[in-house]
């Protein structure tokens, strides 16, 4: 409380007003520190199978304006991997480090490591917001180095293009799986999408849509096609995601992780639906439940992995959330969480073996400015 009552309050010049002999001001800048932690029971088949204490995450964010055309985001995750990977030349353990640039009033370039500009809700709502992540999310190295453009048509309508990075590192360190005989690195290894952002009744209800084309390696592509459909209004938040993804080199690795093998699965399919229904129904309590049905399949035939469905997957989440203090980023949580997994004869035939898993967690989540 007392920190809260001391923060900066602009009167002193920054560094780069001083710099500048007060020729260049900084309009706005936000520094906060966020933190996620949490005490678990974990559980198997029933079981209980261990407690802990976790760190889930821990990131640094510094954002701003320096002035009405030139904006900047960072964040740092202290919970990632630190050495810099071969291909951005930069920490996995940093996800954001871009600047916009207004070109006009309706038309932003974003360059650095931003976001791949995938559809649907719980894929582009700050990680922290999120106790738990659908596999389908969970697998995307979503955090890229590269280009977008985004232009606002109307105040209600958006579209995005975006030029990124497939991939972080070397081909080796992205499909640990194995790589078939051959297959040899893209010279372009890029991911392309388009995104289309539009919002009715005065964003009450929103639509997050992206197609998106990624190069894997030579002759090998991967394509998205993901969608999120949001109802804000009030207390209430739920939406609809729908994640779809075709795979001609498994870079989810879902399937591929199912048993050891020589090399990874080939001509792989994943799709995701998450259901989530959020209600503050009170000034200091928020409630949700939250659903998601996932499968995985074979599109075509190749090495050990026969052609058909091998995994299907779901999870239950409900949570109750307690916020101490009025407008603030403070909340305690008690969350239950299962998550089931069906294998069948495909996957059973390669002799993969999964459990079914479910959690209880009390924590809080704190974004500190």
């Amino acid at each position: 409380a007392t920190a809260q009552e001391n923060i900066y309050d602009g009167s002193q010049p920054t560094l780069v007003n001083r710099l500048t002999d007060g020729k260049v001001d900084i309009k706005h800048v936000d520094v906060n520190f966020q933190v996620f932690t949490s005490a678990n029971a974990n559980f198997i088949d029933n079981e209980l199978e261990n407690m802990d204490f976790k760190l889930n995450r821990v990131k640094l964010e510094i954002k701003g304006d320096v002035n009405n055309w030139f904006s900047y985001h960072y964040r740092q995750s202290f919970n990632k991997y630190s050495d810099p990977y071969s291909l951005d030349n930069l920490s996995s353990s940093v996800e954001l480090a871009y600047v916009n640039l207004e070109v006009t009033p309706q038309f932003i370039i974003t360059t650095g490591k931003h976001a791949l500009a995938l559809g649907g809700y719980e894929y582009y709502v700050n990680p922290i917001k999120v106790r738990e992540f659908s596999e389908f999310n969970n697998q995307i190295s979503c955090y890229q180095a590269g280009i977008s453009g985004t232009w606002a048509i109307t105040p209600y309508q958006e579209l995005c293009f975006q030029i990124m990075n497939n991939r972080s590192g070397s081909i080796e360190e992205t499909f640990v799986g194995g790589l078939p005989e051959g297959v040899e690195a893209a010279k372009v290894p890029f991911f392309y999408s388009l995104n289309w952002n539009s919002f009715y009744f005065d964003k009450v209800l929103q639509l997050r849509y992206a197609l998106s084309m990624a190069e894997q390696a030579k002759g090998y592509r991967s394509f998205y096609a993901t969608c999120g459909n949001v109802i804000e209004t009030g207390p209430v938040i739920t939406y609809l995601d729908l994640m779809y993804t075709r795979q001609e080199l498994d870079q989810h690795g879902i399937i591929s992780n199912l048993v050891e093998t020589e090399r990874g699965a080939c001509n792989t399919e994943y799709f995701s639906a998450i259901a989530d229904f959020d209600y503050r129904f009170h000034d200091h309590w928020n409630a949700y439940v939250k659903g998601t049905y996932e499968i995985g399949r074979v599109y075509k035939a190749n090495g050990a992995y026969n052609k058909g469905l091998y995994r299907r997957s779901w999870n239950a989440q409900a949570c109750v959330e307690y916020f101490p203090m009025k407008n603030s980023e403070l909340l305690i949580f008690l969350l239950y969480s299962y998550r089931g997994v069906k294998l069948e004869k495909n996957a059973l035939q390669l002799g993969a073996v999964e459990s079914d898993q479910s959690r209880i967690s009390l924590g809080f989540v704190y974004s500190i400015p």
